[in-house]
């Protein structure tokens, strides 16, 4: 298959998945997770069939449509659109597995409604990965909050429905609001929105403009959860975990903070917003979101709660690494999407498997709970030991890169930020491993008719298994995704 046709091939796979889920889940639940798990392992090798031309340097493209001149529905398989591409199909086939145990072991309702808009979701998350301009990412940016929405409202009850509109109305006004008037405003200056190597507003826009453009796309981008357009992401915790997990890992807040790098690397330029002064400020936002996030976290008891804030910190890390403007710090803002991905949908997957044995929520709930479910917790374990940066994790990796970004930049704030926001990752993460391994069960903690739990159920536990080895392999094996992240233009020192 030609890489164009691959292009072509990871919008249609998720849409032909979506409408044989439907199908299928007619018949039989097995078709139908048959039916989920073999389009999300066909999209994973079409994706991974790219890899090899655009580490060659190719960067093949596809024109579908022309909406009006110089309005173009386009795409083009490029380095940091690979990476996220690649994680994000490559999870689904894992996330699918996860939400097979997952699903079953806690007899959800609307099984087939819940694998179809993942589907949707994924295929959304595809066309952002891919897009060639400005207006094709904003649709299908627009196409993954709605298809996400159904999957926030899935247990339909009041809760679930109030925090949904939370999600959709910070995410469809941030979007509508600011991303769109942004879009256009540079539609309008450069007289394009291609993304292109070195940027297309050099010459173009300048001053304060420039600073506020740039505002215009941080906040406009909500699903990257800068402070203070944030609470959408702490509200969908109502969710099942698997959507916890889209959420987080798979597929909406990396299209945020990809978003984010396209708009940064493609249309403004890294060396560009370097010689700007009014685009300092994204820095500082971006260092108050990690420390801000960081400390709400630590004040929660409620397990997926605290791991929303913590996201929300992770995120900014990407925000605040893009913003030194130097090569070494981009290279681990590229890394930092991957190394998120892998612990963070770890985290997720042993949050949700706790509770599908034990119904526990709460941290406080959790001590001893290491030997009833050794699995799960050293899986947790690993998910965070590498959010918070220690090796042999993947989040060691990704904050080296960082940090010698932010000593590249001579960036004292930036430097600050990660050792106070690390020791508060280790402040909020350590205590649960500790309590969980070593602390005595506390028998008041425990939900009638589950003291007497194990583990989840085994499709869910080799789920969490994998994604913690895809944690440590990071650290060991993230040369590919290294190699993609040079091969993007960031500007030089």
């Amino acid at each position: 298959m030609s890489p164009e046709a691959s292009i072509i091939a990871a919008l249609l796979l998720p849409a032909a998945g979506t409408l044989g889920i439907l199908l299928a889940g007619r018949f039989s639940a097995n078709l139908r997770e048959a039916v989920t798990l073999s389009t999300a392992a066909l999209l994973a090798v079409n994706v991974v069939n790219l890899l090899p031309d655009v580490l060659a340097g190719g960067r093949p493209a596809v024109h579908l449509a022309t909406v009006v001149p110089g309005i173009d529905i386009a795409f083009q398989a490029e380095p940091l659109g690979m990476l996220f591409a690649t994680i994000a199909s490559g999870l689904w086939i894992v996330n699918s597995l996860y939400s097979i145990g997952y699903m079953r072991g806690n007899n959800e309702k609307h099984q087939t409604r819940f694998y179809a808009f993942f589907a949707i979701a994924i295929l959304a998350a595809m066309g952002v990965a891919f897009s060639a301009n400005l207006f094709t990412l904003y649709l299908f940016y627009e196409v993954l909050t709605l298809s996400t929405y159904p999957l926030v409202t899935h247990k339909g009850d009041e809760n679930s429905m109030r925090s949904a509109r939370v999600y959709l109305g910070i995410l469809l006004a941030t979007s509508i609001g600011l991303f769109l008037p942004a879009i256009i405003w540079t539609y309008i200056v450069a007289g394009t929105g291609t993304f292109t190597d070195g940027g297309i507003l050099a010459g173009k826009i300048s001053g304060p403009a420039v600073g506020l453009l740039l505002a215009l796309f941080a906040f406009g981008i909500g699903k990257a959860a800068l402070m203070p357009v944030h609470r959408w992401l702490p509200a969908a915790m109502v969710a099942p975990t698997p959507v916890s997990a889209l959420l987080h890992a798979v597929a909406v807040v990396k299209a945020g903070v990809f978003t984010i790098l396209k708009v940064v690397f493609y249309i403004f330029g890294v060396d560009f917003l370097a010689a700007t002064p009014s685009a300092d400020w994204l820095l500082y936002a971006a260092a108050f979101t990690i420390i801000a996030a960081s400390l709400v976290a630590l004040r929660q008891n409620n397990l997926k709660r605290l791991l929303a804030y913590s996201t929300c910190s992770q995120l900014s890390y990407v925000v605040l690494a893009a913003a030194l403007f130097k090569p070494m710090a981009e290279v681990g803002a590229v890394l930092h999407i991957a190394a998120h991905a892998f612990a963070k949908i770890t985290l997720f997957f042993a949050a949700g498997a706790i509770y599908t044995a034990s119904k526990k929520t709460e941290v406080s709930q959790l001590r001893g709970i290491g030997r009833r479910m050794p699995w799960t917790m050293a899986a947790f374990t690993i998910g965070a030991l590498s959010m918070i940066g220690v090796p042999p994790t993947g989040g060691f990796v990704s904050k080296w890169y960082m940090l010698a970004g932010a000593y590249q930049a001579e960036s004292y704030v930036a430097m600050a930020t990660i050792v106070i926001s690390t020791a508060l990752n280790a402040a909020y993460f350590l205590p649960i491993v500790v309590f969980a391994w070593f602390a005595k069960e506390d028998p008041s903690t425990a939900v009638p008719g589950k003291q007497d739990h194990g583990e989840a159920p085994f499709a869910a536990v080799l789920a969490l298994t994998i994604t913690a080895g895809l944690t440590v392999a990071f650290f060991l094996f993230h040369q590919p995704a290294l190699r993609l992240a040079v091969e993007i233009p960031m500007g030089m020192p």
